[in-house]
């Protein structure tokens, strides 16, 4: 975009600088925290940490259903005395759906043990970590959608601080090296994160009703399988290696694929979710996926040459446990790249509603299977360097299929839509007087 059209787009958001930076504070801390376990339990140890982690973020995609994102969207909109009822009705909604496949996914675990390649506690200790990271994002969803972004972020650096204290304890001091006990500890903060969080929410129980239930559901339908689809196909790569190469390796390939992801990560949650997210709800989309679809090169080599630089400090503060490699890390920033523009296409056809999530569902759709059998096929030809191939061959796929089908779909300007704006302009409003 030209430098004038994007100052105008983010104006009105200069509130968002000081919750962004404590935001990006608390997830660098979370990063952190990860590298401290990283370096401290071993590449074993580690690796058993990620599968956990891996197998907890796709099964609160379901427990979840993207609620939200529902509620940033409908919290602001409400009227004032209407928000109490939808932030109960989203809120109990998913305690019981997730409580439900959490105690479900526990009685099942011997039966889906075999076919993932994991034994039954590592599924139960999945499940519950799926739990405490749906209700956690879905507070933290309800906190922003309220407008209480400062409070939100500083929740969550404390949260992310305490947890980096207590892991560098049971490291440093105890000698601790079993990856549960990670894994129990952020299952704690996640949980502490929502109980404090909880009493400014004004849920009580009798708001619950099953029409904003069912609207609430209805709405996050299509972002659900859109995160479905995605959290399958970028977690299936430690699934697939755990299987054909061990924990061992899986520890090391986190430390390749997953921290500058994790980078990347905070770039989308923390500066897209907070800024840029508002900006393209009221860009014009034809216009603004032209822009993306030119500057795709440049975003690519740009992220990746950013994620390869990186590389050198994460494996410094590591030492020796896991070995470096530029030809693998070539490989890690190749597909750190090419997931970069995939996401931001994926982020810019999210909010344009439901034609963009349609669209966006067609390619994964279409996609996920091609991407998923080349990345299965690479793991067990070539297991840790076939999964770091893997992964940025499907992402090169996937950003190959949404670039045409957005370039056919978005061929014409759309026209003014004045009572959009009008009401976008409503939020803005109220997300102002609710900062003041």
């Amino acid at each position: 975009m030209k430098p004038a059209r994007m100052r105008s787009l983010l104006g009105g958001h200069g509130w968002a600088a000081g919750p962004t930076l404590l935001s990006s504070l608390a997830s660098a801390t979370a990063a952190g925290t990860t590298l401290v376990i990283a370096r401290g339990a071993g590449p074993r140890e580690f690796g058993q940490f990620t599968l956990v982690l891996t197998i907890a973020l796709i099964v609160a995609v379901g427990m979840l259903m993207s609620l939200h994102y529902v509620l940033l969207q409908e919290l602001p909109r409400a009227r004032p005395a209407e928000r109490p009822a939808l932030a109960a009705t989203a809120f109990l909604s998913t305690l019981a759906l997730g409580g439900g496949l959490a105690a479900a996914g526990a009685l099942l675990s011997p039966f889906l043990a075999v076919p993932l390649g994991v034994d039954t506690r590592t599924l139960c200790l999945s499940f519950a970590l799926g739990l405490s990271l749906a209700l956690n994002q879905l507070t933290e969803g309800l906190l922003r959608g309220l407008a209480r972004y400062r409070f939100v972020a500083s929740l969550k650096l404390a949260v992310a601080a305490a947890y980096l204290a207590g892991s560098a304890f049971c490291l440093l001091v105890l000698g601790v090296r079993d990856a549960e006990v990670y894994l129990l500890a952020l299952i704690a903060t996640n949980a502490a994160f929502v109980l404090v969080a909880l009493p400014g929410l004004g849920i009580a129980p009798r708001s619950w009703t099953r029409a904003a239930a069912r609207a609430q559901y209805r709405l996050g339908g299509y972002m659900t399988v859109i995160a479905a689809l995605t959290g399958v196909l970028f977690g299936i790569d430690v699934i697939f290696l755990n299987h054909w190469a061990g924990a061992g390796d899986v520890g090391v390939y986190s430390v390749y694929n997953g921290f500058p992801k994790r980078l990347l990560g905070v770039l989308f949650t923390d500066g897209v979710g907070l800024v840029l997210l508002p900006a393209l709800a009221v860009a014009d989309k034809p216009a603004a996926l032209r822009r993306i679809a030119r500057i795709t090169p440049l975003v690519a080599l740009g992220t990746a040459a950013v994620a390869f630089a990186a590389s050198t400090g994460f494996f410094v503060l590591l030492g020796g446990g896991y070995p470096y490699s530029l030809g693998l890390m070539a490989l890690s920033a190749a597909g750190i790249g090419a997931h970069t523009v995939f996401n931001l296409y994926s982020v810019a056809l999210s909010m344009d509603g439901v034609r963009g999530a349609r669209l966006l569902v067609g390619c994964l759709a279409a996609g996920t299977p091609v991407a998923a059998a080349c990345l299965a096929a690479c793991v067990a030809w070539w297991g840790l360097t076939g999964a770091l191939a893997g992964f940025a061959l499907g992402n090169a796929i996937l950003v190959a299929i949404v670039g045409t089908a957005a370039a056919r779909t978005y061929r014409r300007a759309d026209p003014p839509a004045a009572p959009h704006s009008q009401q976008t302009d409503t939020v803005e409003t109220d997300t102002v007087e609710a900062q003041r």
